[in-house]
């Protein structure tokens, strides 16, 4: 998750519980922090399947590959050898199995694969009369079928990925704005309270945020540990 909107989110669940702590009855404000509640909620969710989109991402990406070096290995090698052989009796079948194993994109591999694959379907006769088992090639289209839905599984979770952290930078902004609306309210119902007053202060700083550099002063000099910056 991006560490920014990671930091506002925490500051958002740090300020609702600090106002729940004490309760008030204005309606304006118990809305408020009604809606920052509904948000910190919904940016869990969202944070969830972001993750869980990432997880998708390198879950398809790791199946891709290894059925990719299983069938080249495999299947392919099988029917390369195959075709070899069959070239004897048809030339144009010795040409279909001549694979290129080092295809640079999975697309480019997907392709000479399938069209291998329907190739042999079409000559099937031909290539068992020269040893092709019939077993080898029926695995080798469920492979085929297995990668496709592993680089589904990836364009899916990379989707969720995106469309998730878009919805959580919106969600990281509004839990923001709405602190800073909270913010006078509570600052007047607990300034008579200094232990309230400070830990409602203390809840909406933005913890570890990066501030400005001075003016004078190097831009991009990190700042100092433990760095705080209020919401307000």
């Amino acid at each position: 998750m991006n560490q920014e909107f990671g930091r506002k989110y925490n500051m958002g669940t740090r300020a609702l519980a600090a106002h729940e702590a004490v309760p008030d009855t204005d309606p304006g404000n118990t809305a408020a922090a009604a809606k920052l509640k509904a948000m910190t909620e919904r940016f869990a969710v969202v944070a969830a399947v972001q993750r869980n989109g990432m997880v998708d991402v390198h879950a398809g990406s790791e199946e891709t590959q290894r059925l990719r070096r299983a069938m080249i290995s495999g299947p392919i090698a099988n029917l390369a050898k195959v075709g070899q052989l069959a070239a004897q009796e048809n030339h144009e079948v010795g040409q279909t199995f001549r694979f290129k194993p080092d295809a640079s994109t999975l697309l480019a591999f997907r392709t000479a694969a399938g069209s291998m694959a329907e190739a042999a379907e079409t000559h099937r006769d031909i290539l068992v009369k020269y040893g092709l088992a019939v077993p080898v090639l029926e695995e080798f289209k469920q492979m085929l079928e297995r990668f496709d839905a592993a680089v589904a599984l990836g364009k899916n979770g990379r989707t969720a990925h995106v469309a998730a952290t878009r919805e959580l930078g919106a969600l990281a902004s509004q839990i923001v704005k709405t602190v800073r609306v909270m913010d006078l309210r509570n600052r007047q119902r607990f300034q008579g309270n200094a232990e309230l007053l400070g830990s409602w202060i203390s809840a909406t700083k933005i913890l570890g945020a990066p501030r400005p550099a001075p003016v004078g002063e190097e831009q991009g000099t990190t700042p100092p540990a433990g760095d705080v910056r209020p919401a307000a």
